[in-house]
Parts: structure tokens; sequence; C-alpha cells
């Protein structure tokens, strides 16, 4: 990454029928920071939890309107330096992991868990290739 890099601009996003609990083992167990939360009482309107390493998610509380979302349906890749630490941890905390540590013929070290609303994340070193301007 270089001091040119754009922030964040496309924010993948999931609704969860107990959005506090999510976002509790987003932070707790895996890692995320929580950046900020709106709602009231058990209801989530938005949440904003970033990685460490760069980019983020948003969630909320499953609710009706135009941007619903069943929950459990969400699946995404997260760049890690240190995926055998993290599955560590996650496993520690009995997380329902699908894959375990192995290794890509393209070079990338990571596992795979579902989370508990069901859905999909996938922990790994690779970093995609870079942008090529034109």
């Amino acid at each position: 990454m270089t001091d040119n890099t754009p922030a964040p601009q496309v924010w993948p996003t999931l609704r969860a029928r107990d959005a506090r609990a999510l976002i509790r083992f987003l932070v707790d167990v895996v890692g995320f920071e929580e950046t900020a939360v709106y709602g009231d009482d058990d209801v989530v309107h938005h949440a904003q939890l970033s990685w460490p390493l760069g980019g983020g998610i948003m969630l909320g509380s499953d609710r009706e309107g135009e941007w619903r979302l069943p929950p459990g349906t969400f699946g995404a890749y997260v760049v890690v330096d240190e995926p055998d630490a993290l599955y560590e941890r996650v496993t520690a905390a009995g997380t329902d992991v699908i894959r375990k540590p192995d290794d890509t013929d393209y070079g990338s070290r990571g596992f795979a868990l579902r989370d508990p609303e069901g859905n999909l994340w996938s922990f790994g070193t690779y970093r995609g290739e870079p942008r090529v301007k034109a």
C-alpha cells in the first residue's frame, strides 16, 4: 500500500437478527474495531466496523424497507497478516470453522468461518493484485 492509496469507498453491508450480538462477535472475537453504532435499545440502525489493515463493513438490524438483505446471506474475504493466530482465537471462542487453515496455489494462507448469524467469512494473506492505471 502506498501513501496515495484511496480510503475505502466500497462498503460491504449486511443485516442481522441480533445486530448487537454480531457486533460483539466481530469486535471481541474476530478483531474488527467498532467505529460507529447508532440505534435504539436492541435495534441497530447503522454500524460501521473498521478492519485494522484497512476497509470495513457496515451493518444493521434486520428490518423491512428498500434495503432488505436476509440475515445470514453475506459473504466477505478479509486480508489478515497472521491467519493462524486469528484461527486460534476464533476456534477458542467456539466459532463454526468451515475451512481450516490451508495454503492456496496463488500464494495465500487462510481459513473460513460462519458467524453466529450464518454469514460466511474467509480470511487470508492474499491482498489482491495491484491496480493497473490505464
